[in-house]
C-alpha cells in the first residue's frame, strides 16, 4: 500500500468511526413521526365541523430532552474534515440533525416555524436557474389544473380501489420486482397520510380509497426510490447513515421521488394541483391563517372533508394551529422536482449519467452526489444493488432528457396561434 491509498484509507475509516457516532446519536430524532396529529382527531373534528361546532385542533406533543444528542452531533461535526467529501457529508449531515432535534425540543411552539424553514425553505425561494418562485409554480401548476376539462378525464381514472386491493396489488408487484419478499405492504388504521415508506415497509391508510394513479405513483415514488435508497443505503459499508432519512436530503429525496412518476407517466395534473395547494396553504398560514382557514382553503380547492383534514394537518405538524406558523416540508415537493429534472439533464449534457443511478445508491443530496463521484471508482461507496426500470434502461432516460434539453430551447409565447396551419 503507498503512501497515499494509506493516507485515504485513514480518512475513511476515520469518517467511517464518525458516521457510525452519528447512526447512534439519531436513534431517536423520528421528525416526522413526533410532529405528527394523533389520528383520532380527524374524526372529532369533522364532526363537529359537520354540526357548526368549529374549533382549532389541539394538539399535545411530548416534551423532549435532546441535549446529549446534539452535543454529540456538534462533536461529530467538529471532527469531521468539511475539505473531504466523507467529511462534508458527515458534518453537513450531524448539523442538520442538530436542527432536527431542535425542532423537536420546541414542538407545539412558533419556534418550529424556523427550524422547519432551516430544513426544508419557505414557498418563497427561487428555483434553480433564476426562475420563478416555488409559489408562483404553484399557482401555475393550479391555474393549469382549474382549466383542464375534466371530460378529457377517461373512465378509468373516476374509478377508485379500497386500501385493500391496493395492498395486495402492490405486495404481487414488489414481490415480483425482488423475486421474494423484501417489502412488506400493510394496512395502517392510524396513519393520516394516504401512504408511507420506509426501508421494508410501505403502509397504507386503512379506509382510505385509491385511484390507478395513486398506485402507480406509491410504487414509484414511494417504493422504488424512498424505499428503495433506504435499502441500498444499509448495504454501504462506509456510510450506514445513507440508509436514513436525514432532514437534509429531503429535498432530493422528494424531488427524485416525484421526478419518478413524472418519468413514468404515473402523475396526474390532480397530483401536481395537490402539491401545488399544500405549498399555498403553507404560504398561507406563515401569513396568519389559522387551521380552519387553511381547512376550508382546501375544500374550496373541491377536496374532501377528510383530505381537506389530512392536507392541512400536514401544514399545522409540530406548530400552534391559531396561524403564522407552518411546518414547511411540503415546499420541497416541487423545488425538488425541478431540482432533480435539472440535475439529470446537466448530467447529460456533461455526459455523466452514470451519476444518476449513483443517486439511488442511499439516501444524498444532489451535492453528494457530485462530491462522491470519485469514492464511487474507487469504490470506497458502493453503487446501487437495486434500480428502478426507468434509471435501469440508460438509453430511454438519455433520449427522453436529449428531447427535452432541446425542445427547451423552443420558446412557446413566440409560438402564434396559426403557427401550425402548415405542418
Amino acid at each position: 500500500m503507498n503512501k497515499m491509498s494509506h493516507v485515504m484509507s485513514q480518512e475513511v475509516a476515520h469518517h467511517a468511526a464518525l458516521d457510525a457516532r452519528m447512526v447512534a446519536a439519531v436513534r431517536d430524532i423520528k421528525l416526522l413521526a413526533l410532529a405528527s396529529w394523533p389520528a383520532d382527531k380527524e374524526a372529532g373534528f369533522l364532526a363537529n365541523y359537520a354540526r357548526g361546532c368549529v374549533k382549532l385542533p389541539q394538539i399535545e406533543y411530548p416534551k423532549l430532552d435532546f441535549s446529549e444528542a446534539r452535543s454529540e452531533l456538534d462533536a461529530i461535526a467538529q471532527a469531521a474534515d468539511p475539505h473531504h467529501p466523507l467529511g462534508h457529508y458527515v458534518a453537513d449531515s450531524a448539523r442538520s440533525w442538530g436542527v432536527a432535534a431542535a425542532l423537536c425540543e420546541a414542538l407545539g411552539t412558533p419556534a418550529v416555524t424556523q427550524y422547519s424553514i432551516q430544513l426544508f425553505g419557505h414557498p418563497g425561494m427561487a428555483l434553480p436557474g433564476d426562475g420563478p418562485t416555488t409559489l408562483e409554480a404553484a399557482h401555475h401548476f393550479i391555474s393549469i389544473a382549474d382549466e383542464l376539462d375534466h371530460e378529457l378525464m377517461s373512465p378509468a381514472e373516476h374509478v377508485t380501489i379500497s386500501a385493500t386491493a391496493l395492498q395486495l396489488q402492490l405486495q404481487r408487484e414488489l414481490d415480483d420486482y425482488f423475486d421474494g419478499r423484501v417489502i412488506e405492504v400493510e394496512l395502517d388504521p392510524d396513519l393520516i397520510a394516504k401512504a408511507a415508506a420506509g426501508a421494508t415497509r410501505i403502509r397504507l391508510r386503512h379506509g382510505a380509497a385509491f385511484s390507478d394513479y395513486d398506485r402507480h405513483q406509491l410504487l414509484q415514488h414511494e417504493a422504488f426510490v424512498h424505499s428503495l435508497t433506504a435499502l441500498n443505503g444499509r448495504e454501504q459499508p462506509v456510510l450506514p447513515s445513507l440508509a436514513l432519512s436525514s432532514p437534509r436530503v429531503t429535498v432530493t429525496q422528494e424531488g427524485l421521488a416525484t421526478f419518478a412518476e413524472q418519468i413514468t407517466g404515473s402523475i396526474d395534473i390532480g397530483r401536481m394541483k395537490r402539491i401545488s395547494l399544500r405549498i399555498e396553504a403553507v404560504a398561507k398560514a406563515l401569513d396568519g391563517a389559522d387551521f380552519v382557514e387553511v381547512f376550508r382553503f382546501f375544500l374550496a380547492a373541491g377536496q374532501s372533508p377528510e383530505d381537506s383534514f389530512a392536507s392541512a394537518q400536514r401544514v399545522f405538524r409540530g406548530v400552534p394551529t391559531d396561524g403564522g406558523s407552518a411546518f414547511t416540508k411540503d415546499t420541497v415537493y416541487l423545488r425538488g422536482l425541478v431540482c432533480v429534472h435539472t440535475f439529470f439533464r446537466w448530467a447529460l449534457h456533461q455526459q455523466k449519467l452514470q451519476m444518476c443511478r449513483y443517486l439511488f445508491a442511499g439516501k444524498m443530496t444532489l451535492g453528494d452526489v457530485q462530491r462522491f463521484e470519485p469514492l464511487f471508482v474507487q469504490g470506497i461507496i458502493k453503487p446501487a444493488r437495486w434500480l428502478p426500470h426507468w434509471i435501469a434502461r440508460a438509453n430511454g432516460l438519455a433520449g427522453m432528457l436529449a428531447f427535452s434539453l432541446f425542445a427547451n430551447k423552443i420558446r412557446l409565447a413566440s409560438i402564434a396561434e396559426d403557427s401550425f396551419g402548415e405542418l
